[in-house]
């Protein structure tokens, strides 16, 4: 089993096992916000050979956890980050499937040499501390809200099951170098196409382009460490020896503010509130430590990398 989305690393992950004689099943989450572009991509995806389940849980649903988790933790993808790690693993234990393959540990990829975070196995341990849920599962969230019915499809498999069941889940970037720019070139080869309009945020046009509102998640990192994801991808271009130190701070410059506007207003009417009220949600998770306020009522960071940053 190869769990995919509309990406290019889902369709290198693809090629890889094709071409290691693997029949695989693939397994979606499909986001609510699927473009069309993932769309195009994840059907060409299919046709390059495999089986495919597009599991998609009741938007109701969705819009009401994605808006309490915002409210909680002021993060918009706790809910995608339960559907897509848990579907796979309680499918292909349901059907005595023994191979799961991700992508990329992104504990290592986007963390450090740390041996906590390398390894070639997803297990409880990995998912508890870095599946971006803040520690929680599905039964977290029953209560006033919801019920367990309502987030079954959030519920993965026990350990002991998947022990019983003989099921494996690994990283393929244990096994081969992890490089977006890689994947992206393999990807095209075999018909991945990139978001025409230029990147949805970060420095890659061709990364998180399948959903309107991982952008949000991205974006929510601003507040909360004083950083975007064009920084974690400009970091991966220095680390892979494409851009020096000193083009990256250019070319943060360059971009300037990234906030996504209209995928915030897109959120907020599938979440059913105003945008005011939004952004008054995410206010609450400005992290002080780093964030400070002038007199103007303007925030800013000092010492920042960019001397003279338009704060606004």
């Amino acid at each position: 089993m190869i769990p995919v989305s509309g990406g290019k690393d889902s369709t290198w992950q693809v090629i890889q096992c094709l071409n290691a004689g693997l029949t695989p099943l693939a397994v979606t989450w499909k986001t609510p916000s699927r473009t069309a572009v993932g769309q195009r991509n994840l059907d060409n995806l299919v046709s390059l050979g495999v089986d495919h389940i597009d599991y998609q849980i009741n938007p109701k649903v969705e819009s009401r956890f994605m808006l309490r988790a915002l409210e909680r933790y002021g993060s918009t993808a706790i809910p995608m980050h339960l559907a897509l790690f848990n579907i796979p693993l309680r499918i292909a234990v349901k059907f005595g499937i023994q191979l799961v393959v991700w992508g990329e540990n992104s504990a290592f990829e986007y963390g450090s040499a740390n041996q906590a975070h390398t390894g070639f196995k997803l297990d409880e341990t990995w998912y508890r501390t870095y599946g971006v849920t803040h520690g929680t599962t599905a039964s977290d969230w029953v209560g006033e809200d919801f019920t367990e019915q309502e987030l079954a499809g959030y519920v993965g498999p026990l350990s002991d099951e998947l022990e019983r069941s003989g099921t494996h889940a690994i990283f393929l970037g244990w096994y081969f170098p992890w490089d977006p720019q890689t994947s992206l070139a393999v990807a095209c080869e075999h018909g991945f196409q990139c978001e025409p309009t230029g990147a949805r945020t970060g420095y890659y046009d061709f990364a998180d382009i399948d959903d309107d509102f991982i952008s949000i998640h991205h974006w929510l990192k601003w507040y909360k460490f004083g950083f975007t994801r064009l920084f974690d991808n400009l970091s991966l271009e220095i680390r892979n020896g494409r851009l020096t130190r000193e083009q990256a701070v250019a070319m943060i410059r360059a971009r300037g503010d990234q906030t996504p506007y209209a995928d915030i207003e897109k959120f907020c009417r599938f979440v059913g509130i105003e945008e005011p009220h939004f952004w008054k949600i995410c206010e609450a998770f400005r992290n002080r430590t780093i964030w400070k306020q002038r007199e103007s009522g303007a925030w800013y960071m000092p010492d920042f990398l960019i001397e003279d940053w338009p704060w606004t």
